[in-house]
């Protein structure tokens, strides 16, 4: 007749069952053999016995220890035994799964408290903090797995709350280089020369307002008719064959350009809509004040051949539009 434990597909076994004695005076030597303890997997039965499931690692594992209390000036046996009476192999069983659950429990308790700790809005882990603790977890997982002879509950709870942990870390470091490479692209964009296509119309217009007032404030600009133009250097192109900075999938380049910003604020979000639509013409956002924009452009373009007294007359036009959209209204 089998228990509930025997059932639990833990077959009759041998043990491994060390004893050791210390003197007194050794509290040192007593707490480093009791941490090797811990670290081996070894349980305690009955304040006697440490005990461990026969095998030739286990055995290993007993041996070494049993060196360093006799390096103390203690004394030890490792005996092999099998249960007669009183307990079942899965009692024992038990024993170090309860002690495995109770360190899996402990690590997810920490692994919790790393993730609570990245939604702090004052002293934030970094990316790279977080990378080392979540080393470190899995370090301390392998470790414990590595001494989960019965297959103990909790390993993957504790596996789960890692890889979110782990996942986590990854998006705060994509938020990271993101801030640090708008940082670095302005100040690699200061002081160069924008090429893009002559006879500038609607997003050329709005970008190269957009380049001056946001991204590069001593921006030159530079106007060619050759599409295959290649830069020299210093330069920048944009809004033309092959530019750094052109129409993007089922962008214009106006929006392109305001992912250079690191937080584009209502009105040049507002002002990007209207060149969209006007440049792409897919009627996407429809603001109102697109076609009011388009009428004000097309006569502007018509009233001034140059490019440059282009840009100088939409750089007004845009910046009052910007101005409407971000005033405070009483």
């Amino acid at each position: 007749m089998t228990t509930d434990e025997e059932s639990r597909e833990h077959p009759p076994r041998s043990w491994w069952a060390f004893a050791f004695y210390l003197p007194a005076e050794s509290a040192y030597a007593r707490v480093k053999v009791w941490r090797r303890l811990q670290d081996i997997g070894a349980v305690s039965f009955k304040k006697a016995l440490y005990l461990l499931p026969e095998n030739p690692e286990t055995l290993e594992d007993l041996e070494w220890t049993l060196k360093e209390v006799t390096s103390a000036g203690g004394q030890g046996v490792i005996f092999s035994a099998s249960v007669v009476e009183g307990l079942s192999d899965g009692d024992l069983a038990a024993l170090f799964d309860a002690a495995r659950e109770a360190q899996y429990q402990e690590l997810a308790g920490e692994v919790r408290k790393a993730l609570g700790n990245m939604d702090r809005t004052r002293s934030r882990p970094t990316s790279v903090e977080v990378a080392e603790q979540v080393v470190q977890f899995r370090e301390r997982l392998t470790a414990i797995e590595g001494i989960d002879f019965f297959q103990a509950n909790g390993r993957e709870q504790v596996q789960a709350l890692i890889d979110t942990l782990e996942s986590r870390g990854r998006e705060s470091a994509s938020s990271e280089e993101q801030v640090a490479a708008t940082t670095e692209s302005h100040s690699a964009l200061a002081g160069r020369t924008w090429v893009t296509r002559a006879n500038i119309h609607v997003d050329r217009m709005a970008s190269a307002w957009l380049i001056r007032r946001s991204i590069d404030p001593a921006a030159r600009f530079k106007f060619v008719t050759d599409r295959n133009y290649r830069p020299e250097p210093g330069e920048l192109r944009f809004d033309m064959f092959n530019a750094e900075y052109t129409h993007d999938a089922e962008r214009c380049t106006f929006e392109v350009l305001l992912d250079l910003i690191a937080e584009p604020d209502a009105g040049l979000r507002r002002i990007a809509d209207i060149v969209h639509d006007l440049d792409l013409r897919d009627h996407k956002y429809q603001r109102p004040e697109a076609a009011g924009v388009k009428v004000m452009l097309d006569g502007l373009a018509a009233n001034h051949e140059r490019d440059e007294d282009r840009i100088a007359q939409a750089s007004s036009l845009f910046e009052a539009l910007y101005k409407s959209f971000t005033k405070v209204r009483a």
